[in-house]
C-alpha cells in the first residue's frame, strides 16, 4: 500500500466521536433523580399491598385462636387463654402479637395487635374477634377500641 491510500490514524489525544462516549455526570444525575422520583411515587402503593399481605398473618391466627377455643369449649364449661390452649402468643410469621381472654357475656376477644413493621399500618392495626351472647364479632381499627366503621372494618378483615 502506498503511503497515499493508507487511512489516517488517530491520534490519541483526538477526542472520540460522541457515539463512543459514556454519560456525563449530568445525565447521570438526571437518571438518578427521574428514578428517586418514580420509586417514591410507587413506594406508598407498593407499602400497603405488603401490610395487607401481612394482614393475613393475623387472620390466620385469629381463626386458627377460634378453633381451638371452640374445641375446648367443646370439652370444657368455658373458655380459655393462649396458654391453655397451648397457642403462642404470636403470629406465625410474627407480625402481631396475640392475646385471648374470656368476656363478661362468657364468650371470648382474641386480639391481633401489629408489631414492628405492621405497626405502621394505621387503619388495621389491631384486629379483633368477639363472641359475645353466641354473636361472633369481627373488629379493627388503629387501637385497642378497634372503632373502625363498616367499610375500613370490611377492608381490614378482607383476604
Amino acid at each position: 500500500m502506498s503511503p497515499s491510500h493508507r487511512r489516517p490514524s488517530r491520534s490519541a489525544a483526538a477526542p472520540a466521536p460522541r457515539s463512543q462516549r459514556g454519560f456525563t455526570l449530568i445525565e447521570g444525575l438526571v437518571g438518578v433523580a427521574i428514578a428517586g422520583v418514580l420509586s417514591s411515587i410507587a413506594y406508598p402503593s407498593v407499602e400497603a399491598q405488603v401490610q395487607r399481605a401481612r394482614r393475613t398473618d393475623a387472620l390466620v391466627a385469629l381463626l386458627g385462636a377460634q378453633l381451638a377455643e371452640e374445641r375446648y369449649r367443646a370439652n370444657n364449661a368455658g373458655y380459655a387463654s393462649l396458654a391453655e390452649l397451648g397457642l403462642r402468643d404470636a403470629s406465625a410469621a410474627g407480625h402481631y402479637r396475640l392475646q385471648a381472654s374470656v368476656n363478661a357475656s362468657g364468650g371470648y376477644d382474641l386480639v391481633a395487635t401489629a408489631v414492628a413493621a405492621q405497626a405502621r399500618d394505621a387503619r388495621c392495626r389491631v384486629l379483633r374477634l368477639s363472641l359475645a351472647d353466641g354473636t361472633l364479632v369481627q373488629a379493627s381499627g388503629g387501637d385497642a377500641t378497634t372503632a373502625n366503621g363498616s367499610d375500613a372494618n370490611r377492608a381490614c378483615w378482607s383476604r
